[in-house]
């Protein structure tokens, strides 16, 4: 069997994983983080999304072989050791941006990377526009939006120090 070594959330890992294993499985079955939500099986409802190398994917999409070498973030490595939440994480909450939390880790992984691509800020519309590739089946997306909106200069502010 492949063995796999990544990085996750700042801590090294090396797995040995069948070739078909997803991503998705290697980081909830092989290293317990359980953030990470399988939620359709066809890569259309984002509930998977991780950041790899800094970009975020669908890691029901990508083989963990693929994975060999790279950076993952998951929704666990998001928060400071002494629990202060990561702005995204912390606007979701404010604004209630989450009922049954399903989505959420992979919302706020997405939402992370669209506002990090995005320094000059993004409108409502292209808010939207850039969660197309997730779903929630709770919200109706407005607290959502205004919880992205909320986390940018605050995201901003914190990568210009």
């Amino acid at each position: 069997m492949p063995q796999v070594t990544l990085t996750v959330n700042g801590k090294s890992a090396s797995v040995e994983v069948e070739g078909r294993t997803l991503l998705v499985e290697l980081l909830r079955d092989k290293l317990g983080l359980t953030g990470t939500h399988v939620g359709c099986d066809t890569s259309q409802c984002g509930a998977c999304v991780v950041h790899v190398d800094g970009n975020s994917v669908k890691s029901c999409t990508m083989l963990a072989v693929q994975a060999d070498g790279a950076a993952i973030t998951t929704i666990e490595g998001l928060a400071k050791a002494d629990g202060t939440l990561h702005p995204m994480q912390e606007m979701f909450r404010e604004h209630h941006a989450l009922q049954c939390g399903f989505c959420t880790p992979g919302m706020v992984m997405s939402a992370i990377d669209l506002v990090a691509k995005n320094p000059q800020g993004l409108t409502e519309e292209e808010i939207r526009h850039g969660l197309e590739g997730n779903l929630c089946r709770c919200t109706g997306y407005h607290n959502i939006v205004k919880a992205i909106a909320a986390a940018q200069p605050l995201m901003h502010a914190k990568a210009a120090e």
